[in-house]
């Protein structure tokens, strides 16, 4: 007799600090995932400056990151009640919520045991407050073998997007990453570059926005070719995988030290950050599967029309044979909700015992069982 599917949900909110994405999932005994229900909350402006201001050094950070902590937890078990609301289920009905909390730092080039990655929430107040157990700290057990705790969606991916093409799977959060799935070999994945977050960063603090929202600020820029070449040379780009990178790698400092005492108009250097997005994730595509047949985009960059034109454009240059490029809309799951997703399924796998890194993606000693259970 088959084993029934059971109801998870995942809680996502990325390095773009842009807000909560809560995703009901129907997870089958196979692990195959379908997404039921979901809600996205944007962050309150106290708590998404409480979590910016985090990603810096700063005084009395114990005290206000356990504050944030216990913000974070709130607004996650906030949406979590809407999200039952909408789906019409008690918490009952939820086998466990899977959730990621914000990352505020991420040092996993570190040697040996130095190296650490700190995601906050107060994931015992969740479980308090939503009744239902929680999976957090997905991160550190991968760390704790030696690999980088990130990316961990490729396994995801390949439980959900393998076929019989060579594909691959870009995710533009704030950070890039992309998951090699060949049609025949291993599973690959990478963090390849800065997704959204330098864009954001550069918006918010020139127009005040947070965001550029399908790219009209950057298309009424001229791409400077000397900055995106001298933006290229950094080190990161031509390192080998395992590799993983976050705020800590690119920020505004990161972005003004390339510019140097350049006098480039604001909306150029927006145009030239979305194509050094587009291209260090086809770059690395280039190095690493050139046999690519379908690019699936998701994240939040997927909405973001003038990014989506330039993959297209510097696709047909940059590859040698032609590569379908899609968002992962054409199977059914909004791209702002893959990652949602994919902690919902990590959930999952640590209620199964299942282990969830993938060692040739983040580098471990081998598979290791993901997160740490909070029980309701």
């Amino acid at each position: 007799m088959n084993k029934p599917a059971f109801l998870y949900i995942g809680l996502m909110s990325g390095t773009s600090l842009d807000g909560i994405d809560a995703v009901l999932a129907k997870i089958e005994s196979d692990g195959s995932a379908h997404l039921e229900e979901a809600v996205s909350v944007a962050f309150a402006p106290e708590l998404r400056q409480s979590l910016l201001e985090l990603q810096s050094p700063g005084n009395n950070e114990i005290h206000r990151e356990n504050q944030a902590a216990n913000a974070l937890a709130l607004a996650y078990a906030k949406t979590v009640h809407q999200l039952l609301t909408k789906a019409e289920l008690q918490p009952s009905d939820i086998t466990a919520i899977g959730a990621h909390g914000q990352t505020i730092r991420h040092q996993a080039q570190l040697a040996d045991h130095l190296a650490y990655t700190h995601q906050t929430l107060n994931a015992a107040l969740l479980a308090e407050k939503t009744g239902i157990d929680v999976i957090a700290d997905f991160r550190s057990r991968d760390m704790a073998a030696g690999g980088h705790g990130a990316p961990l969606v490729p396994s995801f991916h390949a439980q959900q997007f393998a076929s019989n093409d060579n594909t691959a799977v870009l995710n533009i959060g704030g950070i890039a990453n992309l998951t090699l799935l060949p049609a025949n070999g291993e599973v690959a994945g990478f963090d390849c570059g800065p997704g959204n977050m330098l864009m954001d960063a550069w918006i918010a603090e020139q127009q005040g926005h947070a965001f550029d929202e399908n790219g009209t600020w950057a298309l009424q820029g001229k791409v400077n070719d000397v900055l995106l070449n001298r933006m290229l040379t950094d080190s990161f780009f031509t390192k080998a995988p395992p590799k993983s990178t976050g705020r800590d790698d690119f920020h505004l400092e990161w972005l003004q030290k390339y510019i140097g005492n350049e006098n480039i108009n604001a909306e150029d250097v927006q145009a030239t950050l979305l194509h050094l997005t587009a291209i260090a994730a086809l770059q690395a595509l280039v190095q690493h599967a050139p046999q690519t047949q379908k690019l699936i985009v998701c994240g939040g960059g997927a909405r973001n029309a003038a990014l989506m034109n330039v993959f297209k454009t510097y696709s047909a240059k940059l590859l040698t044979s032609s590569v379908e490029i899609v968002t992962s809309d054409t199977l059914g799951i909004d791209p702002q909700l893959v990652e949602g997703l994919a902690f919902a399924w990590l959930a999952w796998a640590h209620k199964e015992k299942r282990p969830a890194n993938l060692p040739a993606v983040t580098g471990a000693k081998g598979p290791r069982i993901l997160g740490a259970c909070y029980p309701a």
